[in-house]
Parts: C-alpha cells; sequence; structure tokens
C-alpha cells in the first residue's frame, strides 16, 4: 500500500505549476440560521470572520440566484477584498436561465470579484448530464461572462478519475475543475486512514487530469469540497461526528494539503442549522447542520490557522 508520504509526494509533483502553497477557501450558505435570506451586511460579517479564522479571502457558492447570492454577495466582496466563485445549477432549466443571468448581469459590474464560475455541483455523479451534455452547458455559460473570469465545474473526485469527465478535461474551453473528496462520506476514522484516503482520492483525480492534459498549465485544480461533522452531527460507519475530530482532520489533512501546493475549499465556513434532515447513502439520517468550521453565531469551533 502507498503512504500518505508517497501520495503526498505525488501531489506535490503534479501540482508544480501551482503555489508552493495552495490556496485556502470556504464554502458559504445564502441563508442565516433561521432559514432567512443574507443580505450584503450579512456577506461583510462572514467574510470579517472568516478572514480573522483564517486569513482566507476566498468563498464560493452553488447557485448563484438563490437568495439573490450575486446582487448580496458580490458588493460586500469588494467592500472586504474577498473573491467569489459563483455557481450555476444546471440541472433544471429554471435555475440554471436564473443563475445564468444573475451572474451576466452582476459579474460585469464586478468582475474583479469574481474569482471564477461552476456550472454544476455532482451534477456528472448525480447522472444528470454527460460530460458533452454539461461542457455544452458551460461554453454557453462561457460566452457571457468576462473573459478575466475563469469557468469550470464541481464534482466528485471519482468522475474524473474515472473519465466521466474527460469530455472537460480535454476540450480546452475550462479554467478550473473542482474535485470534491470527503473520507468521512467513506466511513473512515480519523487517525485510522480519514487522510490516506483523502489524499489518495484526489491523487487520483489530479492524476488523471494531468494524464490527459499533459501538466496542469491549462486547468486550475481545486479540492472543491472536504469537511469533517463536529458534535451534535451523525455518524457514518467507522467515520464520527466530533469537534475533536474535525479539529485533528482539518490540521493533518486540510493544512497538509495545501503544505503540497493543492487548492482546497472546506466545506463549510459556518453551521446551517435551519436544513432540514436527509438520508444518507446507507439509509441512515444525515445530519447537515453541523459541517461548518464555525458556529452559526460566527464563532470558531477550533484553530483555522494552518
Amino acid at each position: 500500500m502507498r503512504t500518505t508520504t508517497t501520495l503526498l509526494a505525488t501531489l506535490a509533483a503534479a501540482s508544480t505549476t501551482l503555489a508552493q502553497k495552495g490556496n485556502l477557501g470556504f464554502a458559504l450558505g445564502t441563508k442565516l440560521s433561521d432559514g432567512t435570506c443574507k443580505y450584503t451586511a450579512d456577506y461583510e460579517k462572514d467574510f470579517d470572520a472568516i478572514s480573522a479564522a483564517s486569513g482566507s479571502k476566498l468563498v464560493r457558492g452553488y447557485a448563484a440566484s438563490d437568495c439573490n447570492c450575486a446582487q448580496q454577495i458580490l458588493p460586500a466582496a469588494k467592500s472586504k477584498g474577498f473573491q467569489v466563485i459563483l455557481g450555476i445549477w444546471p440541472d433544471v432549466d429554471e435555475s440554471f436561465q436564473a443563475d445564468k443571468s444573475a451572474i451576466q448581469e452582476y459579474a460585469n459590474q464586478f468582475p474583479e470579484q469574481v474569482y471564477a464560475v461552476t456550472v454544476g455541483s455532482e451534477t456528472l455523479y448525480r447522472g444528470n448530464f454527460t460530460g458533452e451534455e454539461l461542457l455544452e452547458k458551460i461554453e454557453d455559460v462561457k460566452s457571457i461572462l468576462p473573459s478575466s473570469v475563469k469557468i469550470g465545474t464541481a464534482d466528485s473526485w471519482n468522475k474524473y478519475a474515472d473519465g466521466t469527465a474527460d469530455a472537460l478535461i480535454k476540450s480546452g474551453s475550462v479554467d478550473i475543475l473542482l474535485a470534491n473528496a470527503f473520507s468521512y462520506w467513506q466511513g473512515k476514522e480519523v487517525g485510522a486512514g480519514a487522510t490516506y484516503t483523502y489524499f489518495d482520492d484526489l491523487q487520483q483525480a489530479l492524476g488523471h487530469v494531468q494524464e490527459l492534459t499533459g501538466s496542469l498549465d491549462k486547468i486550475e485544480f481545486w479540492n472543491g469540497e472536504t469537511g469533517w461533522p463536529t458534535d451534535g452531527g451523525t455518524n457514518y460507519g467507522a467515520a464520527t461526528a466530533s469537534t475533536d475530530l474535525a479539529s485533528e482532520f482539518y490540521s493533518q489533512a486540510v493544512c497538509g494539503m495545501l503544505d503540497w501546493g493543492v487548492n482546497v475549499f472546506y466545506f463549510e465556513a459556518f453551521d446551517e442549522p435551519w436544513k432540514p434532515t436527509s438520508v444518507g447513502d446507507n439509509g441512515a439520517a444525515a445530519d447537515e447542520t453541523h459541517w461548518g468550521a464555525m458556529k452559526a453565531d460566527r464563532s470558531a469551533k477550533y484553530s483555522l490557522k494552518c
């Protein structure tokens, strides 16, 4: 079996076109703890808390029209020196058109605040599109963006590793790829396989992208989501929801990935207690309200400095 050290070395070699230390960002929701929509002043408070706790100046969203996200978040980003990856939800045409319209209007007003646009969030993983079909959506959106704004998608790491996303990787139209990797959802224990699995998953995705492109000069690669639920969350197999374990995973896995030059988005910035109860792949309850690195009141649960 490959060691974690070997995996890290492989990632480092594959990531020579990235910065020496990776960039850290946070997934950020559009709603307050009571489920009401955020406004610009709320995002400004979010940004102050994220910056103070972690030093990060970058967040990502999922649907630019949800709660008028693009309209509300970009002025806050400008005032606080942040950048945002805006999302488009292409699975339903109504949301695709609404998100596209919002980005067309506000990305052109705030081009320096829009780091990138992602079309789709695990839509290949859910089987809603083929790679070729998703590429058509991406190219459609690209035609209305400022030339300075990168475009791509976010999906599960295995969809990049198994060839499902090959049409996107080889197209020349995609600037950025976000690969989600949760060793928690593979039932791994912190300290007994979680970090190894996280590194291995991303190495497989990154290795396949590099194999198809010859290098990473043309496509920017990010870990699009990773994280660990804290006290109050639900367990998944051997993976235990725990604030102490989340802190350990963050310091070992997330900070380790950043140290080797791979960009990471942590899921997520703040707890979202408004979210309804869901069911995981194993049929058990899957709590999604305790994944924040910070509480809903914006106080940090553990150190976010690497």
